[in-house]
C-alpha cells in the first residue's frame, strides 16, 4: 500500500497488542499496509490479568482461517449459571447449551454451535498468539515500548512519541505515520490527549480483582459437571455485601479463574477492602466446596470500563481512530458481560476504514469519521444502545443488596415445610418483600426492568 507513508517507513501506527490492537494491525497488513505494532509489556498480554470467557463472534474467522480452532483457547463453555446469593441461601439460574457427547467437539463445530457458548481462555497466551499472527503476515512488533503521546503536525495526529523499545524503532523517541490507532485501554491517555474523552468518571469504571487456583482437570470436571473440553461459568449477584458489582467462576483446563467485579465509586463509599471481600467470596457457601484442595498461584487487579454507551467517546480524529476498551466497548448488562468480542469487531473495522484511508491518502477527520457510522452497523454500538436502560439500572443499590435477600426469602418460603399450611406464591413475594423494598419502588422497578430487558 504505502500511499500514505511516513519517511519512517509505516503506513499506520497500532498502539495495543491486545485484541482489538492485533486485529487492526492483522487487518491493514493484509491489505498491504506497512504496520507497526506497539505493545508497553514483555509480550503481548503480560499486562493483562484477565483469565475468563470471551463470548463468541466471527470477527477473527475473517483474519485468521480456522481461527476457533487454532487459538489457545482452554475450554469451550456450554454451561452458564447465575446465582443470585442471599445472607443464608442463593438461587441459581443454569442454561446448558448441550449434553452429553455432543458437546464434547462443540469447539470445532460450526458457527451456529458456537454462537450459544463462548470460550474461556488466559490473555497472557492468546495475546501472544494472536500476536504471532499478525507479525506472521508483516506486522512489525516492538514490545516493552509504551506510548507516551500523540505527534501533532497541522492539527492532525502524524504519529507517536515512545519510550522503551530498546531503540527497535530507530533509536528515535518519535514514531511517524499518517494513521495512528489508538487501543491502548480503558483509560486510554491518547484518546485524552486528542480529545476525544475528558477521561472517566469513578461511576464509569470498576475494579476487577481475580485468584487464580490450580485444580486437576478432573477434579474440575467432577465439581462442575462436565467431560472433555467443555467448560462452565458461574456468576454472582449479591455476593458484594451491598456494593455495586458481582462475581464470577470460570473454568479453564486445570484452574479456576475466580473474583469480584466491583464500580470504583461504590467501592469508595462502602470503604471495604477489596481483599477482605475476596476472602468472603471465596468462603462462601456456594463457590468454598469448588476450591477444596485447590491452590491459590495468582492474585491480580485491573480497571473495566462498565458505563455502556454513555461512556463511548468520540471515535475518530484527523489521523486516529480509537478501539477497543479505550473507546469503551465493553459491557454488562446483569446477564451477559461482553469485551473481547467487542474489542476484536472494533479492530476489525478500523482496520477496513484505515486501509480505504490509505488507499486514498485522505486521513481528515471527515474520511476517518466512517469508521463511527460502521460501528454503529455492528453489534457492538447497537448492543450497547439496546441494553443502555439496563447498564443503568444496574447503577441501583438496591440491585446487589435489597433484592437478593427477597429472592432468597421467597425461595425459602417456596421449599420450606415445617408442618404449617402453604399459601401462594404471590402472597410468599409480598411477605418476602414487606419491610425490604416499599411496593412502591418495586413496581418503579419493575418498570425499569421492562423498558431494560422486556421492551
Amino acid at each position: 500500500m504505502g500511499g500514505g507513508s511516513s519517511a519512517g517507513g509505516f503506513d499506520a501506527i497500532v498502539v495495543g497488542a491486545g485484541p482489538a490492537g492485533t486485529s487492526a494491525a492483522l487487518g491493514l497488513a493484509q491489505k498491504g499496509a506497512k504496520v507497526l505494532l506497539l505493545e508497553r509489556g514483555e509480550y503481548p498480554g503480560a499486562k493483562n490479568m484477565f483469565g475468563g470467557m470471551m463470548a463468541y463472534c466471527p470477527a477473527p474467522e475473517q483474519l485468521v482461517p480456522g481461527f476457533w480452532e487454532r487459538a489457545p483457547w482452554e475450554r469451550a463453555v456450554t454451561k452458564r449459571v447465575l446465582s443470585i446469593a442471599g445472607r443464608e441461601s442463593s438461587t441459581s439460574l443454569v442454561f446448558q447449551a448441550r449434553s452429553g457427547s455432543e458437546r464434547s467437539s462443540v469447539g470445532a463445530g460450526s458457527s451456529s454451535d458456537r454462537s450459544l457458548t463462548g470460550f474461556t481462555l488466559f490473555r497472557p497466551i492468546f495475546d501472544r498468539w494472536y500476536a504471532e499472527q499478525a507479525v506472521a503476515a508483516g506486522v512489525t512488533l516492538l514490545t516493552s515500548c509504551r506510548a507516551e503521546g500523540l505527534l501533532m503536525r497541522d492539527g492532525a495526529v502524524r504519529g507517536v512519541r515512545i519510550a522503551g523499545g530498546g531503540g527497535t524503532a530507530g533509536g528515535d523517541d518519535v514514531v511517524e505515520a499518517p494513521l495512528v490507532i489508538a487501543c491502548d485501554g480503558a483509560l486510554s491517555l491518547l484518546a485524552q490527549e486528542a480529545g476525544l474523552h475528558g477521561g472517566f468518571k469513578p461511576d464509569q469504571v470498576a475494579l476487577g480483582v481475580r485468584a487464580l487456583y490450580l485444580l486437576t482437570e478432573e477434579d474440575i470436571n467432577e465439581r462442575f459437571g462436565l467431560a472433555g473440553r467443555e467448560g462452565a461459568t458461574n456468576e454472582f449477584l449479591g455476593c458484594t455485601e451491598g456494593i455495586r458489582g458481582g462475581g464470577f467462576v470460570y473454568t479453564q483446563t486445570e484452574t479456576l479463574s475466580i473474583g469480584l467485579v466491583m464500580h470504583l465509586d461504590s467501592l469508595k463509599q462502602k470503604a471495604i477492602p477489596p481483599y477482605e471481600l475476596m476472602e468472603r467470596f471465596v468462603a462462601s457457601t456456594p463457590v468454598a466446596p469448588l476450591l477444596r484442595g485447590a491452590r491459590l498461584v495468582e492474585y491480580s487487579a485491573h480497571l473495566l470500563p462498565e458505563a455502556g454507551v454513555r461512556m463511548t467517546p468520540r471515535l475518530s480524529a484527523a489521523g486516529l481512530l480509537v478501539a477497543g476498551d479505550a473507546a469503551g466497548f465493553c459491557y454488562t448488562n446483569g446477564l451477559t458481560q461482553e469485551g473481547m468480542n467487542m474489542a476484536m469487531t472494533s479492530g476489525l473495522l478500523a482496520a477496513k476504514v484505515g486501509a480505504e484511508a490509505l488507499a486514498q491518502g485522505d486521513f481528515t477527520a471527515p474520511r476517518l469519521a466512517g469508521y463511527a457510522k460502521e460501528m454503529k452497523r455492528s453489534f457492538v454500538l447497537r448492543d450497547l444502545r439496546t441494553f443502555r436502560r439496563a447498564i443503568d439500572f444496574l447503577h441501583h443499590d438496591r440491585l446487589f443488596e435489597d433484592y437478593p435477600r427477597v429472592v432468597s426469602a421467597l425461595m425459602e418460603d417456596v421449599y420450606r415445610s415445617d408442618g404449617r399450611p402453604r399459601t401462594k406464591i404471590a402472597r410468599m413475594g409480598l411477605r418476602a418483600v414487606r419491610g425490604v423494598v416499599p411496593i412502591r419502588q418495586l413496581i418503579a422497578d419493575a418498570i425499569r426492568v421492562g423498558r431494560a430487558y422486556l421492551w
